[in-house]
């Protein structure tokens, strides 16, 4: 914006704003969540150009984008990553299984299917909700379980 102070101010405007680019980047990925930075990606930009445009405001420089393209992970990071992964598929596991038993105790004592949609029934009434309920017996949906 300013060339007069592009050379005056700084020595070199091209490598100081890229050393304060990286700089910047380090700083405000670093204080960021792993989620925050692939989800707020847009914000992210926003403020690191904000920073940027006020940093290099005095050498008469300009800065009107920014836009983090790709993030490289640490390799501790991304080991935590896929160890995250590991105990969620694990987690993921036991569900399977606890539903799995939950199902033959269904199939074996049929009225635990009952009182578990009467159990429902109250806890969706007791949350204060606009929704309207019609109960209907469980025994009409007999023809359709039994395959």
């Amino acid at each position: 914006m300013d060339p007069v102070k592009g050379v005056i101010e700084v020595e070199n405007y091209m490598y100081a704003t890229s050393q304060l680019a990286q700089t910047t980047l380090r700083s405000v990925c670093g204080q960021a969540e792993l989620d925050e930075l692939l989800s707020e990606r847009e914000q992210i930009n926003a403020q690191l150009q904000e920073i940027l445009d006020t940093q290099t405001d005095p050498w008469g420089i300009k800065v009107s984008t920014v836009e983090v393209k790709h993030i490289d992970l640490p390799q501790e990071m991304q080991r935590r990553e896929r160890r995250a992964k590991v105990i969620n598929a694990e987690g993921e596991f036991q569900a399977a299984g606890r539903l799995a038993e939950a199902a033959t105790i269904i199939r074996e004592h049929p009225m635990a299917l009952q009182l578990r949609y009467l159990q429902t029934l109250r806890e969706i009434s007791a949350e204060g909700n606009s929704t309207t309920l019609f109960p209907i017996p469980i025994d009409l949906f007999t023809p359709f379980l039994s395959t």
